[in-house]
């Protein structure tokens, strides 16, 4: 996706940001132990929190695992979009991830849950939901064509999970956050609500 304005800015110097966001939509019974997954990368998170570079190393770990997941959990996706832009600027990427992650946090039944400290394994997996979707929100430096494209198909959003993972190991990732619906134990995401509350989901 180079332009001739890529092309200038890469011959001044200037940093190139790409801000984006994946949704992911899985459905059916073995989706369900992603939720525990996701759960704990939330609260682990939530702990680290007071500490910017602690939630973010958290993060970059979680985003890893989940992505793994979703890889083998391929079978079961059901929906996908992508949306994002590539800005020259620090502090307009950090603009556009704010406005992105103010969206998916205000996304239907997107709200996580404080667990208790005593929380188990098991837990995390007493409510099975019909439908999960996970939204992956970051800013990364440099060219990613793997992520530069439409994901709402099978082959282009494994490429897109695998260079997700691939951007943590390379560092090359500045902000990262993970929302999912359904965040609470209990709660249920049903397909019309999908439909309803996640309409730019195209199916795979």
């Amino acid at each position: 996706m180079s332009s001739l304005s890529d092309r200038f800015k890469r011959l001044t110097g200037k940093q190139r940001f790409v801000v984006a966001r994946v949704m992911v939509q899985l459905a059916g019974e073995p989706i369900n132990p992603l939720l525990g997954t996701l759960n704990r990368v939330a609260q682990q998170t939530l702990d680290a929190e007071a500490d910017a570079d602690e939630a973010l190393e958290h993060l970059g770990r979680g985003l890893v695992e989940i992505c793994q997941y979703l890889l083998e959990l391929q079978p079961y996706w059901q929906a996908a979009a992508n949306e994002g832009d590539i800005v020259w600027d620090e502090g307009e990427a950090s603009d556009y991830f704010n406005e992105l992650f103010t969206d998916s946090a205000q996304r239907y039944l997107s709200q996580p849950q404080i667990l208790e400290a005593d929380s188990d394994d098991e837990t995390l997996f007493l409510t099975p939901s019909d439908n999960v979707v996970v939204m992956l929100t970051f800013v990364a430096t440099g060219d990613i064509p793997e992520l530069e494209t439409d994901l709402a198909e099978v082959e282009a959003l494994d490429a897109g999970l695998k260079s997700i993972i691939n951007l943590q190991y390379q560092d090359k990732l500045d902000a990262i956050q993970i929302h999912f619906s359904p965040a609470r134990f209990g709660e249920q995401l049903t397909a019309d609500q999908v439909l309803e509350n996640f309409p730019e989901l195209i199916p795979l």
